[in-house]
């Protein structure tokens, strides 16, 4: 199973969004998804339980032991604020990407810069057996945040795979349990242009 950890150790980052948007990018492409949500709040099976069946389907995943890497296609983990320590270690054993979204403030930028150094001390991301990706949350480029964000990748050598606006799309979407690629091409082609090197990054 391909599996994709959404994190980031401040809540209101942005994970949730993230999070339903590719999983609904991957069962849009025919991929079998299934969505494992470890947040208190579930918000991502509030979310999934509000989805039409009509839409391409994603299923709720259950993380009792011995049930994830035992199925094929797609799992998507919306981690829960404060992931650290033993519980994030366990967590990247499962994974082969992590995504990590950053909010335009200079406190979640500093909670994420403290996180990525973190990261980059796991042995399996040194060895490259799992792939790290930052996306700017509600952050545009050419902007102050960007620009400082940009530079702290630089030093980091990860990459920044998506600068997504702020969007009230995202918000609608989400009231109806879609995504962006549920909706027709012409609503969200601002969006879209957006996540195209995320996708990129996430088939290759």
């Amino acid at each position: 199973m391909n599996t994709i950890l959404i994190a980031n150790p401040k809540g209101g980052s942005g994970k949730t969004t993230l999070a339903t948007n590719i999983a609904g990018y991957l069962a849009a492409a025919g991929q079998p998804v299934r969505l494992l949500d470890m947040d208190r709040q579930q918000s991502a099976s509030g979310w999934l339980a509000l989805r039409p069946e009509i839409l391409p389907p994603i299923k709720l995943f259950s993380d009792k032991p011995g049930n994830i890497g035992t199925q094929e296609g797609w799992l998507v983990i919306d981690s829960p604020a404060g992931l650290h320590g033993k519980s994030l270690e366990r967590v990247l054993k499962l994974v082969n990407r992590v995504v990590v979204p950053i909010a335009p403030s200079l406190f979640d930028m500093n909670a994420s810069e403290e996180f990525l150094e973190l990261l980059q001390t796991e042995k399996a991301i040194r060895k490259g057996k799992i792939f790290v990706g930052v996306v700017g949350m509600r952050m545009a480029p050419r902007t102050r945040a960007a620009a400082i964000l940009e530079q702290f990748m630089k030093d980091l050598d990860m990459p920044i795979l998506a600068y997504l606006r702020e969007a009230q799309l995202y918000v609608n979407a989400a009231f109806e349990g879609k995504t962006l690629f549920d909706l027709p091409p012409y609503l969200a082609e601002r969006e879209l242009e957006q996540w195209q090197y995320l996708l990129s990054w996430l088939d290759s």
